[in-house]
């Protein structure tokens, strides 16, 4: 027997009725499923609701239901505790989900069966050092760090260190470190390259820079970078898009490569997944 959890999309109906066919597929082959405890109401089977600090503990997989965001959702709970994570798409066109609902039991079927690979990508870890001292540390990322203005109208000035050293300080909306699996998220919206998800690396992107040097940095993998609030203007800190509090002046973030990678689960040539969706995203001619 092998046990199950589902994460359902927040508002899509169908990502509900998709949930609970193969909830009840699974059980009926003796496996064991689970949900959290809002999705286990929304699919009335009346099955057993986890809080989502303890849906995955002791999973063999974790399933998105949903799209890209279902799947940062999904990889925040399962990878802590090295759970594998399969994304089925009922959203828009996704980077990260890869089975369509037609071939959901399929997937699961060729799970089951040992025919598929995991692929790993890089999380960027962040811990918060406050001016006082104090340190908090914060989910690690798969698509992207941002620290970015807290007030409208005006630019926040943050200062960088790289590796523990002084770079440059950055006035601009913002800077995010994306991994390159967020380097066609909001990194690419900042004109950052697009860099093979597979690959390891951080990817410095100022966001609307107000300064001549306003290009995007491709870092090491084992690098370091500290992002320090100066300037007047406090700060605003998201982890893939999740607020993760305010950052007064003399605050900073410290961001290195997590060594705890996102597992996904891919049929196939896992490459060839992100090149063929890159190529539907932009409408890329063939010739």
């Amino acid at each position: 027997m092998s046990a199950f959890g589902f994460l359902l999309h927040g508002d899509r109906d169908v990502a509900v009725r998709l949930g609970a066919e193969l909830a009840v597929w699974l059980g009926e082959r003796d496996h064991e499923v689970r949900f959290t405890k809002d999705d286990a109401v929304r699919v009335g089977l009346g099955a057993e609701g986890f809080d989502r600090d303890e849906l995955a503990e002791g999973l063999d997989l974790l399933v998105g239901i949903g799209g890209d965001g279902t799947m940062l959702d999904a990889v925040s709970i399962a990878a802590p505790v090295g759970v594998p994570v399969l994304g089925i798409n009922v959203g828009q066109l996704g980077y990260l989900t890869t089975v369509e609902p037609s071939g959901a039991k399929s997937a699961l079927k060729r799970f089951l069966a040992n025919g598929y690979v995991i692929e790993e990508r890089l999380r960027i870890g962040t811990r918060v050092e406050r001016a006082d001292r104090s340190v908090e540390s914060v989910p690690a990322a798969l698509n992207e760090v941002l620290l970015e203005r807290a007030d409208l109208g005006h630019t926040v000035r943050i200062d960088v260190e790289l590796d523990g050293a002084a770079f440059t300080p950055y006035v601009a909306d913002g800077v995010i470190l994306a991994t390159p699996t967020g380097s066609t998220a909001y990194a690419f919206s900042a004109r950052g390259p697009i860099i093979d998800p597979q690959h390891r690396a951080m990817v410095l992107v100022p966001v609307s820079p107000h300064m001549l040097f306003d290009r995007a940095l491709v870092l090491a993998p084992d690098s370091s970078a500290r992002l320090v609030v100066s300037g007047t203007r406090r700060a605003h800190l998201s982890i893939d898009g999740h607020p993760g509090g305010v950052l007064e002046v003399g605050d900073a973030i410290v961001c290195t490569a997590d060594p705890v990678p996102a597992r996904l689960v891919r049929f196939g040539q896992p490459a060839l997944h992100h090149h063929q969706v890159l190529k539907a995203k932009f409408a890329l001619p063939d010739r």
